[in-house]
């Protein structure tokens, strides 16, 4: 189950570190919130599949199930509950408002995710290469 993937390793870095510039350089209203959720269901799915060999599906659809959880958590104001909310990183890692947009940007994760791999798996099997 666990089997070493590098391109999606790198992938998690760059992803992250994109993630890290959004949080700290910006403050806007398009690219912090949308894009922000976006890349964040793409980044959890590289790192999953860096480490983890899981189907594609399988590892999306727990992905995306968890962003929501966490979404849900924002509703129900985790982050005041558990007394989080002078912590900024923690606050800002599970985030402390609920949004049903931050739900749509996490489905436009997963379906990019989705149509990049299912690319990926017809040029594999097109070319003859074995995919997993």
């Amino acid at each position: 189950m666990i089997k070493f993937k590098q391109n999606y390793f790198y992938l998690t870095i760059l992803l992250f570190v994109v993630e890290v510039c959004i949080a700290l350089f910006l403050d806007d209203r398009l690219i912090r919130p949308l894009v922000g959720d976006v890349l964040v269901v793409i980044l959890i799915y590289c790192f999953l599949r860096a480490f983890l060999d899981i189907r594609v599906v399988a590892t999306i659809g727990f992905v995306l199930g968890f962003a929501y959880a966490v979404e849900l958590a924002q509703y129900f104001q985790i982050v005041d509950r558990l007394g989080w909310r002078d912590n900024k990183l923690l606050a800002t890692i599970v985030g402390t408002t609920f949004d049903w947009k931050d739900l749509v940007a996490y489905t436009i994760g997963a379906a990019i995710v989705l149509g990049l791999e299912k690319k990926t798996v017809f040029t594999a099997i097109i070319s003859g290469r074995k995919y997993r």
